[in-house]
């Protein structure tokens, strides 16, 4: 298992330096996308996260400063978000500054776009308009989104934080430990379907990384591992995922809810080793593929924090020479 560790580790550090361009700290996304040589803005700071995140050391200087004027030449001055077609302006922008903050970096102008959400009673109409129902996966990007950004540039202060924290702990569902109470649905009527619970659970997961990074509790930490056991068992999603996010969404929750939770310790052990072993089972040949993770260094990144997760959780299990690190354990969001 270690070998297949390193491996693993080695050739994602390859397809960080494949996608590589002339100016220090730009990345292209996808390596199939050979003719785009301008910078991408998910590109450029997945490929620090995963720098990070494979612990190779320190940044060359010139990289490092390569990185913050890239990321920071990227923000629009005027509403002061980061654009990239494929999320929302709010998962881009939080992306963007949590990778700045790997580097002890901030963007250059305010958030002003999301300054009119400090306003009294802005943010709770803010929270509640998001579809919790039939899109719960890409809402939370907003809504997790938004406070990312905010605390890591210094936009918010404690009593907005404090209604932010206060509105998820009275909207989780106290059956399943997921956000949003009266939104999730009882179980999953087909693997894939939008109304199953998964999109709950992989929306929650980006709640639940705000809480552990702000030290907050969770409401319902037993019934949310419950519900992590239960979709394992019941194999409710094509887990694992093996490209993209959905592995480290499963993974997060059930392990850091089981830290809360004071029960169920054997169970999630032996449910987070039965997954490590199928996850790396799946990721053989991975080398070989044009799809995934293999194109997508976004994707690539989900699978990397998903081992990363993993291998803490795991102590000696899945071994690699330098261990690797979680950005989420330094600040929040992916």
């Amino acid at each position: 298992m270690m070998n297949q560790m390193n491996r693993l580790v080695d050739w994602m550090h390859q397809q960080v330096e494949l996608r590589a361009l002339a100016e220090p700290g730009a990345y292209r996304r996808y390596r199939a996308a050979a003719e785009d040589q301008k910078p991408n803005p998910y590109g450029t700071a997945d490929a620090l996260n995963l720098l990070y995140t494979l612990n190779r050391g320190p940044l060359p200087e010139q990289l490092r400063q390569g990185f913050i004027r890239v990321l920071q030449a990227m923000q629009d001055p005027a509403s002061g978000l980061f654009h990239e077609p494929t999320h929302h302006d709010f998962h881009c922008t939080a992306h963007c500054v949590a990778a700045l903050e790997i580097l002890d970096a901030r963007p250059l102008h305010p958030l002003a776009a999301m300054q009119p959400l400090l306003a009294t009673g802005a943010l709770e109409k803010f929270l509640d308009s998001l579809d919790w129902l039939s899109n719960p996966w890409d809402a939370s990007h907003q809504g997790a989104g938004l406070y990312a950004a905010l605390i890591l540039t210094g936009q918010c202060d404690r009593h907005w934080q404090d209604r932010y924290f206060a509105w998820l702990w009275e909207n989780a569902d106290p059956r399943s430990g997921l956000w949003r109470k009266g939104c999730v649905p009882p179980e999953a009527p087909a693997k894939h379907d939008p109304r199953g619970i998964f999109p709950s659970l992989a929306g929650t997961f980006h709640y639940l990384f705000n809480l552990q990074y702000a030290r907050r509790p969770l409401h319902y930490p037993r019934q949310l591992v419950e519900t992590c056991l239960r979709i394992w068992q019941d194999r409710e999603f094509d887990l694992p995922h093996a490209a993209g996010f959905a592995d480290i969404d499963f993974v997060y929750c059930l392990n850091r809810a089981s830290r809360q939770c004071g029960q169920y310790g054997a169970k999630v052990k032996i449910t987070l080793r039965q997954y490590a072993l199928a996850l790396l089972e799946k990721l053989q040949g991975i080398e070989a593929r044009t799809d995934g993770p293999a194109d997508c260094l976004h994707s690539l990144l989900g699978v990397a924090c998903a081992l990363a997760e993993l291998q803490a959780a795991l102590p000696g299990e899945l071994v690699t020479d330098r261990p690797l690190r979680l950005v989420l354990d330094r600040r929040p969001f992916i």
